[in-house]
């Protein structure tokens, strides 16, 4: 798949036209929201009957969607991350967990990039939540290209899925071949003895490539698909190729890709790039609050180093 250079839109919003474009074939489609659809919902404006307004009662939201999925249909559900992964855990524990319901979770605003609202909408724990469930599919995609082919392939699968994204930032996505994002899409092949960045998520990626620009050595492997399945795969592709990596994710350390990684790959060196243990104590936009967490481009630099030197 070759990324478009006119796909400009971002996360969230390639989400609901990816959602509504798959509705009008598939009349199982539902979308279904936390007080954030608005009145210019495309979905909401294209297929009014199937789009449904929860309002703040998100755990409600998804125990809802257990039964529409149970009664045949695909439910979609979208809130910020901090009030899917966080507020409705249990629930999420329950219907895409112990019963495996045919649901999609699609939580904007993860990690900080809901900066100026302060701490109470800022997610950095909700991988460390759905990793542990076993079952879902989880995805963070990097630019419309992809979040589209994994909403296109969640409606198809039937199984459930947690799909992270930010809030407006609009990224294009790096090609790939076939449908479906593949376990590890190498931007980057390097000299088996140089260090690897493997990107996560928006952010994440967007540093590996802008300290990849100032190190063209590196290697560079992005992950889009970041379950436990599609890490072991993705872990013995990288561990074919490389032998030192830097893992940067807009996230906790604790229960991130870096420590699933470390995990799958023994002998290997494995140094993460990431939010920390710090809380954001000042306002400013998203780059800004990355900053006071210690996530930034320096952040990449200083892990690229340790990570020569052995970690």
């Amino acid at each position: 798949m070759e990324a478009n250079d006119q796909m400009t839109l971002s996360g969230r919003d390639a989400y609901r036209d990816a959602l509504t474009r798959l509705a009008y074939d598939d009349e199982r489609i539902l979308c279904i929201e936390a007080d954030l659809g608005g009145k210019n919902h495309p979905f909401a404006l294209a297929h009014p009957s199937r789009f449904f307004n929860f309002g703040i009662a998100e755990a409600a939201m998804v125990d809802m969607a257990a039964g529409l999925a149970a009664g045949g249909y695909k439910p979609f559900l979208s809130t910020f991350a901090p009030f899917a992964a966080l507020r409705a855990a249990e629930s999420l524990k329950l219907t895409l967990g112990y019963l495996s319901a045919g649901v999609t979770v699609v939580a904007p605003y993860a990690g900080v990039s809901g900066a100026w609202f302060g701490t109470t909408h800022h997610c950095l724990e909700d991988l460390a939540v759905l990793r542990s469930i076993p079952g879902v599919v989880i995805a963070a995609p990097y630019g419309e290209a992809e979040m589209r082919a994994v909403v296109g392939a969640a409606a198809i699968s039937g199984r459930p899925h947690y799909i992270r994204t930010g809030r407006n930032a609009a990224y294009e996505s790096l090609p790939w071949e076939g449908e479906s994002p593949p376990a590890v899409n190498w931007e980057s092949t390097a000299d088996s003895g140089a260090v690897c960045l493997v990107s996560v998520g928006e952010e994440g990626t967007r540093m590996a490539l802008e300290a990849r620009l100032e190190r063209p050595g590196l290697g560079h492997a992005h992950l889009c698909y970041l379950d436990h399945a599609h890490l072991a795969a993705a872990a013995v592709e990288l561990a074919e190729r490389h032998s030192r990596f830097v893992v940067v994710e807009e996230h906790r350390a604790e229960g991130g890709v870096a420590e699933a990684l470390a995990l799958l790959l023994p002998g290997r060196i494995v140094v993460g790039v990431n939010a920390g243990h710090g809380w954001p104590v000042q306002g400013g936009d998203h780059n800004e609050v990355m900053a006071q967490l210690g996530l930034d481009l320096d952040a990449v630099r200083s892990a690229v180093d340790r990570a020569e030197l052995g970690g």
